[in-house]
C-alpha cells in the first residue's frame, strides 16, 4: 500500500504529454510541419526572379560585357562617365527630383493643413479624391497642363483673343520648369495622403490647450503639428525623390527642349541610339542612386520614428 505522503504515481501520462500528443507537437510533427512552411516561400521567390532579378542581371551583365563575350569590361561605365551628356543629365535629375520633393513638401504640408483642420464644405469630397488622384497616371496630368498653359492652350488662346497678339505669353511649360511644375502638380498628393493619416490621428486637445494658453497658429503649428508630421513627412517626401528620379512619363510628354533626365537617356540611349551598353550602364547607375535613397530613407525613418 502506497504512503499517503508519497508521490502518486500513474501509469497515464500527464496534461502537457496529452496534449503533446494529441496536438501532434512532437518533434517529427514539428519538422513536418516546418518544410509546408518553407515551401510556401518558393513561388514568390520564383515569381521575383523571374520578373524582377533576371531582368536586372541580363542588364548588369550588358553593361559589363558589351561584346557580349565572358570577360568583363568597365569600357562602357568609361565612356559614359566621361560624356558631357551623362553629366547633364544627372545633373538635371537631381536638381528636378530635389525641386520637386521641396515643392511638394510645402504645397502638400499646407494643403495637408487646411483640409484636416481648416472646416470647409466639401473637405471630406476633397480627401477621398487626393485618394483616387493617387490612381492617376503621370502623363494625364501633363497633357492637363498642357491644355492649360500649352502653346495653343486655353490660357494663350484667351490672352490672344483679348489682346488679339500673335502668341501668348505662357511658353515656361516646355522648358525645364514646366517639368518642375507638372512634377509638383503630380507627386503632391503623395506627401498629402500620409499627412493627413497623421493629422487624423493628433489629438486635438493639445491644440485646443495651446490656443487656450495664447499660441498663434504660426506657432501651434511649429511647436504641436510639426513634430507629429514628421514622420510622414519624410516618408512622403522619400519617395516623391525616389518617384522624381525614376519619373519618364512627364518629361517626355512636356516636350521639354533641353531637358534629358537619366531615364530619358536611357530612352534615348536604347530606342533611338541603339547604344544598349551605354544604356544599361545609365540604367545601373539610376537603379544603385534609387536603392541607396531607398537605404537612406530606412535609416531616417527608424531615427524619426516612421
Amino acid at each position: 500500500m502506497a504512503s499517503p505522503t508519497g508521490p502518486k504515481v500513474s501509469g497515464r501520462p500527464g496534461r502537457a504529454g496529452r496534449l503533446r500528443s494529441s496536438r501532434g507537437l512532437g518533434p517529427q510533427a514539428l519538422g513536418a510541419r516546418r518544410l509546408p512552411t518553407a515551401l510556401w516561400a518558393v513561388p514568390p521567390v520564383l515569381a521575383l526572379s523571374l520578373v524582377f532579378l533576371y531582368p536586372l542581371f541580363l542588364v548588369v551583365k550588358q553593361s559589363l560585357t558589351p561584346d557580349g563575350s565572358d570577360g568583363v569590361s568597365f569600357a562602357p561605365y568609361q565612356d559614359v562617365f566621361a560624356s558631357a551628356a551623362f553629366r547633364d543629365a544627372l545633373w538635371t535629375t537631381v536638381w528636378l527630383a530635389v525641386g520637386a520633393t521641396v515643392g511638394c513638401l510645402v504645397l502638400g504640408f499646407v494643403l495637408a493643413l487646411v483640409i484636416a483642420f481648416v472646416p470647409f464644405p466639401g473637405g471630406k469630397a476633397v480627401a477621398r479624391f487626393i485618394d483616387v488622384f493617387l490612381s492617376f497616371p503621370s502623363f494625364l496630368i501633363t497633357l492637363a497642363l498642357l491644355f492649360i498653359y500649352g502653346t495653343v492652350g486655353m490660357a494663350n488662346g484667351l490672352w490672344t483673343d483679348v489682346t488679339g497678339a500673335h502668341s501668348g505669353p505662357f511658353q515656361f511649360l516646355t522648358t525645364p520648369w514646366g517639368v518642375l511644375l507638372a512634377e509638383i502638380t503630380y507627386f503632391t498628393p503623395f506627401v498629402m495622403r500620409p499627412l493627413l493619416a497623421a493629422f487624423s490621428q493628433l489629438d486635438t486637445a493639445q491644440l485646443e490647450v495651446a490656443s487656450s494658453l495664447g499660441a498663434r497658429p504660426g506657432r501651434i503649428v511649429r511647436r504641436v503639428v510639426l513634430p507629429e508630421a514628421l514622420p510622414a513627412l519624410a516618408a512622403g517626401g522619400s519617395l516623391v525623390l525616389v518617384m522624381c528620379l525614376n519619373e519618364f512619363g512627364i518629361v517626355l510628354f512636356t516636350g521639354a527642349k533641353g531637358v534629358t533626365t537619366l531615364p530619358m537617356l536611357v530612352y534615348s540611349k536604347a530606342i533611338l541610339e541603339s547604344d544598349y551598353p551605354a544604356a544599361c550602364v545609365v540604367a545601373v547607375v539610376n537603379i544603385a542612386i534609387s536603392v541607396g535613397l531607398y537605404g537612406l530613407y530606412r535609416v531616417v525613418s527608424r531615427r524619426v520614428g516612421a
